[in-house]
């Protein structure tokens, strides 16, 4: 058995202004799972265009992968004012169907959902996803995000889905998205059995029925490209809750799996 599965598109990022380079949730969720020796199956897609240019560096991380076709690639340009990446959605992946992400998710116990839009994972596919006692882990990124091409757009209107979730991660504009503002106590009222709210340096907090408690961030000397981050938080909480660790434990694991990471050499 399979502990943790990774499912999301490959994109093709330009920083920046600079040349186009791998990403996705589903890129920086497989190396942080190779740097931690996860036991993890990846799953990721592309257009066969692109395929030659994404899916080896993928592969270079040392963990198995399976490749799966779309009609197009998911593709972003960002760059960063402080905190805070502003983005451009220039093309996203066809919808991930529920056949096809049970089949990819087998016998694993965690699933860490890297939906990029809405339209990643549509509900009949997380509904799929969440049966047969698989705990899923999805960044609210892919729920408020709409697939519409231009400045990212979000809005409240992710259906009937956070029924089917464990873990929501999502930041300070996400949360106010979905509970107008980034107060961590007004996450619980999602309904989600657990809540990690995250806000770049400044920390993180967790939220779950029974607490509400602050994380610090570990700081990184120097100037770092933070690309992948949340997604390195994101895939290390589910790797440590799969583990065992509690809820906070594991968001303190994923603090310093993210400085480690951030400090080495891209």
């Amino acid at each position: 058995m399979t502990t943790i599965a990774a499912l999301g598109h490959l994109t093709r990022d330009v920083v920046a202004g600079g040349d186009p380079r791998p990403g996705g949730g589903v890129f920086w969720s497989t190396r942080a799972l190779a740097r931690l020796g996860a036991d993890a199956n990846v799953h990721a897609s592309c257009s066969a265009r692109d395929r030659a240019a994404l899916v080896p560096p993928l592969e270079a991380f040392g963990l198995g992968v399976t490749w799966h076709e779309s009609s197009t690639t998911a593709e972003y340009h960002f760059h960063y004012e402080g905190d805070r990446r502003i983005m451009w959605q220039e093309a996203v992946g066809d919808p991930w169907s529920a056949e096809r992400s049970v089949q990819a998710a087998g016998d694993s116990t965690w699933v860490n959902v890297c939906a990029l839009t809405r339209t990643d994972f549509p509900p009949e596919t997380l509904a799929a996803l969440a049966g047969d006692g698989r705990q899923l882990l999805v960044d609210a990124q892919g729920l408020v995000r709409t697939a519409t091409l231009g400045p990212l757009e979000r809005d409240e209107h992710i259906g009937d889905v956070l029924g089917h979730i464990e873990v929501l991660k999502l930041n300070d504009d996400e949360a106010k998205v979905l509970v107008g503002s980034a107060d961590p106590e007004k996450l619980r009222a999602l309904g989600v059995p657990e809540v990690v709210l995250t806000l770049g340096s400044r920390g993180a907090w967790v939220v779950t029925p029974e607490l509400t408690e602050h994380v610090p961030s570990v700081p990184v000397e120097g100037e770092v490209d933070p690309t992948g981050a949340g997604d390195t938080y994101s895939v290390t909480y589910v790797v440590q809750r799969a583990a065992g660790a509690e809820p906070v434990e594991a968001a303190r694991a994923a603090a310093a799996t993210v400085s480690a990471l951030l400090a080495e050499p891209s």
